[in-house]
């Protein structure tokens, strides 16, 4: 058995890894827009970059400073979904079409939906993939009937950190321990 690696491996190999680089550009917008972590927000974009969204056309710190407070004024959470990726690579440009559902909770008890398409141009620049362009085509939008939040009334639900729109968001926890005690419901 050979060990060798064919060139059109490493090709397809080297355009898996771009590729990977690139959805982990659209996580952290999602996260940092949603978690407020400006520093992840910003990472996904290069500093002359142009946002299209809504009503706002600029760059991406104007872009968060304006969507910040526009989320904290509106919601008590926001979760901006991920969905269909397609990705199309040449030299140091990507060109991407991510599908995304964004849901909010927002400050009144209701719940927002709304779905659309992050179509973006991404550039390599000193070997870093960051958004250069995106255009946000918003595509419909609705409100979902309110519930209460799932297992909310567990006396412990948050005992290994709440849920927070900050770096005290358990997802931050560096080693992720569990301090609930063993619990079988029956």
């Amino acid at each position: 058995m050979s060990s060798t690696v064919s060139a059109e491996s490493l090709t397809r190999l080297d355009e898996l890894l771009d590729r990977q680089d690139i959805m982990d550009v659209m996580t952290r917008f999602s996260r940092g827009m949603d978690r407020f972590d400006r520093d992840a927000f910003l990472s996904a974009f290069h500093p002359d970059a142009t946002i299209a969204a809504g009503d706002f056309v600029g760059g991406p710190v104007d872009l968060y400073e304006w969507s910040v407070p526009m989320h904290e004024q509106g919601q008590v959470a926001t979760h901006h979904n991920l969905l269909n990726h397609t990705c199309d690579i040449t030299g140091d440009v990507a060109h991407t079409e991510t599908y995304y559902l964004f849901v909010g909770r927002n400050r009144d008890d209701s719940n927002w939906i709304a779905g659309g398409r992050y179509i973006d141009r991404l550039e390599r620049r000193e070997g870093q993939w960051k958004i250069a362009l995106r255009t946000n085509a918003i595509e419909w939008s609705g409100m979902v009937p309110t519930m209460a939040i799932p297992f909310a009334d567990v006396p412990d639900i948050n005992g290994n950190g709440a849920p927070s729109r900050s770096p005290d968001d358990p997802s931050y926890t560096r080693p992720l321990t569990n301090k609930r005690a063993a619990n079988i419901p029956g």
